[in-house]
C-alpha cells in the first residue's frame, strides 16, 4: 500500500527480459520489499550499491508504461506505507488501471494545469474533487468528462517528480480511487440491499 507521495526520482540503469534495474537514493531498501515505480508496485529482488533490481510480469508489461522506459529514463519512486506513517496523499495500491495521454499542459501563476485523455474505463471511476494517481503521484481531480480529466499541480510536486519532463502525447500510468471500485461492486449486487440511491440518501456519495 502507498500514499502517492513521491520520495525519489530514480534513473533506469537497464530494463530487459522483464527485469528493471534502478539507480535510487532511497535508504535501507531490503530484498522483498515493495516499491512503486511510476505507480506500479514492484518487489525488490536484489539490492545493490547504486539502488535495486525488480522483476515485472507480462501482464504488468501489457497494461502499464514500463515497457516504454529506456536506459536513463527517470521514474517516480515510493516505498510501501508503514502503519506508523501519516497518510498524506490517499490510499494507493500500486495496481495500475490503465494508461492516459498528456493532452494539454498550461503553466499558470501558481500552478500547472494538465489535461489527460483516456478511455471511459478510467473516467467512470473518477469524480470531481476525487483522487487519482498519475505515475504514482497522488493528485486531486478538478474536472472530469467522458474521455478526459484535468488536474492542477503545485510547483513543489511538479518540480520534484517526473511530471516536469512530460510533453504533449506522453503516456502515464493511472490508478483510480479503489473506493470507487468497491462502491460499484456493492451497488451492483442485488442481494445485499445496498444501492446507489441508498448510499446517496445516507450521505455516503453526492449525486
Amino acid at each position: 500500500m502507498f500514499t502517492g507521495l513521491i520520495e525519489d526520482v530514480g534513473i533506469i540503469k537497464n530494463i530487459s527480459n522483464s527485469k528493471i534495474e534502478i539507480e535510487a537514493k532511497l535508504d535501507n531498501i531490503v530484498k522483498g520489499e515493495s516499491v512503486a515505480v511510476n505507480g506500479v508496485c514492484l518487489t525488490v529482488v536484489l539490492v545493490c550499491e547504486y539502488g535495486f533490481v525488480a522483476d515485472y510480469s507480462p501482464n504488468t508489461d501489457k497494461i502499464t508504461t514500463l515497457s516504454k522506459l529506456k536506459k536513463n529514463s527517470r521514474v517516480n519512486l515510493e516505498r510501501a506505507l508503514r502503519l506508523s506513517s501519516r497518510l498524506g496523499g490517499h490510499i494507493v495500491s500500486g495496481h495500475v488501471d490503465g494508461i492516459a495521454k498528456v493532452k494539454e499542459i498550461e503553466k499558470l501563476k501558481q500552478f500547472y494545469r494538465i489535461i489527460f485523455s483516456c478511455n471511459e474505463n478510467i473516467t467512470k471511476y473518477c469524480v470531481d474533487k476525487g483522487s487519482v494517481t498519475i505515475d504514482g503521484i497522488s493528485l486531486t481531480l478538478s474536472s472530469v468528462s467522458t474521455l478526459e480529466f484535468e488536474v492542477f499541480i503545485i510547483p513543489e510536486t511538479f518540480n520534484n517528480t517526473i511530471m516536469q519532463l512530460k510533453r504533449i502525447g506522453d503516456e502515464v500510468n493511472i490508478e483510480t480511487d479503489i473506493f470507487a471500485r468497491y462502491i460499484e461492486k456493492f451497488t451492483n449486487k442485488k442481494t445485499n440491499g445496498i444501492t446507489f440511491e441508498m448510499l446517496e440518501r445516507n450521505g455516503f456519495v453526492v449525486g
